[in-house]
């Protein structure tokens, strides 16, 4: 046997798919849900992209990956709107919580203010800032 350090992607899809196939055997059936990815895109007038919120859902909740909006049009409340609409989302699909991490250079006051509650930092990271891991509760049954 070897070590070998490269970036291979099939290698390092091959790593992940092995990774969900043991974590899928440790769950009972109930909870067990298939991953969908989810995205809100808003568009301007000529089509091009001015902001959007990416997300996947699996075991009965969220992981919202990115909500960016564009400097343009910040302060006029699209990063609530996109927030809302995948919470709208999660919540249909029968997700019992939202989590999602950010920076202190980023968003956590925006969060906290839609309702989400830090239950987590990395001091530190990067150097001079922090990482906050935030979460949204909804209820503890399943649709």
């Amino acid at each position: 046997m070897k070590i070998i350090e490269q970036w291979n992607q099939d290698d390092s899809d091959y790593i992940r798919s092995k990774v969900i196939e043991h974590n899928m055997e440790q769950l009972p059936n109930e909870l067990k849900t298939s991953r969908e990815s989810i995205s809100f895109v808003i568009k301007d007038d000529k089509g091009e992209v001015m902001g959007g919120i990416t997300g996947d859902i699996f075991w009965h909740h969220m992981h919202i990956d990115f909500l960016w909006v564009d400097e343009s049009v910040r302060k006029e409340g699209y990063g609530s709107i996109l927030l809302g609409k995948i919470e709208s989302l999660a919540k249909a699909k029968g997700c019992r919580l939202i989590h999602l991490d950010t920076f202190s250079f980023q968003a956590p006051e925006f969060y906290q203010k839609n309702g989400y509650e830090v239950f987590g930092v990395i001091e530190d990271h990067p150097k001079g800032f922090k990482q906050y891991f935030l979460q949204k509760r909804f209820c503890d049954s399943y649709i």
